[in-house]
C-alpha cells in the first residue's frame, strides 16, 4: 500500500471519528493513531526504544 493511500485512509477514519464522536472522539482517534504508529515504528526498527527504557545503560 502506498503512503498516499495510507494517508487517505487515515484522514477518512479521522473524519469518521470526528463525525461520530465529536471533537473528543477525533482527539482520541488521533492519539491512538499516534501510539499505533509509534509501536509500529519500534517493531520495524525505525525507532530505538532502548533509549526510553534505559536498556542502553548498564552499570
Amino acid at each position: 500500500m502506498s503512503l498516499s493511500i495510507a494517508g487517505l485512509l487515515t484522514g477518512l477514519l479521522l473524519a469518521l471519528a470526528a463525525v461520530v464522536g465529536g471533537f473528543n472522539g477525533f482527539l482520541l482517534a488521533l492519539v491512538l493513531g499516534a501510539v499505533g504508529w509509534l509501536v509500529g515504528a519500534v517493531v520495524e526498527g525505525r525507532i530505538d526504544a532502548s533509549v526510553l527504557t534505559g536498556g542502553g545503560r548498564r552499570g
